[in-house]
């Protein structure tokens, strides 16, 4: 199993390494064990069962959509893992992107009070992105991750193959995230990402990883200063208060890292009309970053102004009669307000319909 490199996250809860590997041979590792159990996305299972998971023993095979996030969907699979016999030194081996890891995780974290789980993320968003932070996170009726427990995997692993088979809204997705952590991360990242745009787009492996591994050493130091999500962490929500909404108000027709695109251009719109940002630093964002990563295939979106509003109002994150959002300001500063007007919604929303997307 040559991994190529590895970065330690530090946790209250438990260390755990995440482990970027140049070939396949872990899953052969894992399959020689006993006592695990693998739960794999199904779409997954379909691209690679001849391939990379070939050595695979009846799996279970895990229904993928954003309505299927759900507790009933915890119970089934409580059901399928109890069926086999599986006791607390069990472990489970989670191969997928972030669907399959919340139900997963919120399984791992909840049965026999907790057993041991190794997440291999499929997605580049998963691999990027929410593949550390130890959330486990699950829908409930209409409100999005309204449920979820903090219970890291006890490994991840890596694999860039599991790449080449994304669709392209997919791939755009994860790209998503990898600018929203960029960004974050300041300009000096920023500007990096906008140089190596080109190959990202391109999918050039090399360039790529390298992108992959620092994501995640940006989303290292948030969710190491605040595990629980408190304070700081806060901030890697950018892009998500409009994003979810506009996630819900189109029926998650959206892939979820270009609908947190569409939240941060609305995000920058804010902190420019309350002069926090340069307008030549929001257009820069905007025309260079973000609507290049949402690609040509993107839909014109006709976006609900109530819909929308109505699920920025059920923000978990929200505190009193105004809604929360995240933004960059100038220097590159993230801020957190919670005092943002239903009236600087439809202005943002009447910008968006604007700009043409």
């Amino acid at each position: 199993m040559p991994v190529v490199r590895e970065l330690t996250i530090t946790s209250n809860l438990r260390n755990y390494q995440v482990k970027l590997c140049d070939d396949d041979s872990f899953i052969a590792d894992f399959a020689s064990q006993a006592n695990t159990v693998f739960i794999v996305d199904e779409n997954v299972w379909r691209l690679h069962q001849n391939t990379t998971l070939r050595l695979l023993k009846d799996p279970i095979i895990l229904p993928i959509s954003e309505e299927g996030k759900s507790l009933e969907s915890v119970q089934l699979l409580y059901d399928q893992v109890i069926s086999l016999s599986a006791k607390k030194n069990m472990t489970l081996v989670s191969i997928g992107g972030g669907i399959t890891q919340d139900i997963t995780g919120f399984v791992a974290s909840t049965l026999y009070r907790g057993v041991n789980w190794i997440f291999v993320p499929t997605t580049l968003l998963a691999q990027a992105d929410s593949c550390i932070g130890a959330k486990t996170s699950l829908n409930y009726k209409k409100y999005k991750n309204l449920l979820g427990t903090f219970f890291p995997p006890h490994q991840v692993y890596i694999y860039p193959g599991f790449l080449d088979t994304l669709d392209e809204p997919v791939y755009l997705s994860g790209l998503g995230e990898i600018v929203k952590l960029y960004v974050i991360g300041g300009e000096q990242d920023t500007l990096r990402l906008l140089g190596a745009l080109p190959a990202l787009l391109n999918r050039q492996d090399e360039v790529l990883l390298n992108f992959v591994m620092r994501s995640l050493t940006i989303k290292k130091d948030y969710i190491e200063a605040d595990e629980f999500d408190t304070g700081k962490r806060n901030m890697l929500n950018f892009g998500h208060c409009f994003g979810h909404a506009v996630e819900y108000a189109t029926g998650y027709a959206l892939a979820h890292g270009q609908a947190v695109v569409v939240g941060m251009i609305l995000a920058g719109f804010v902190a420019r009309e309350r002069g926090l940002l340069q307008t030549e630093t929001e257009q820069m964002l905007r025309a260079q970053l973000l609507i290049p990563v949402l690609g040509p295939e993107f839909p014109k979106l006709e976006l609900d102004h109530a819909s929308i509003i109505e699920a920025m109002k059920q923000d978990k994150k929200r505190v009193g009669a105004d809604l929360p959002l995240i933004m960059v300001t100038d220097g590159y500063a993230m801020v957190k307000v919670t005092d943002l007007k239903v009236s600087e919604v439809h202005q943002a929303l009447d910008f968006f319909t604007e700009t043409g997307l």
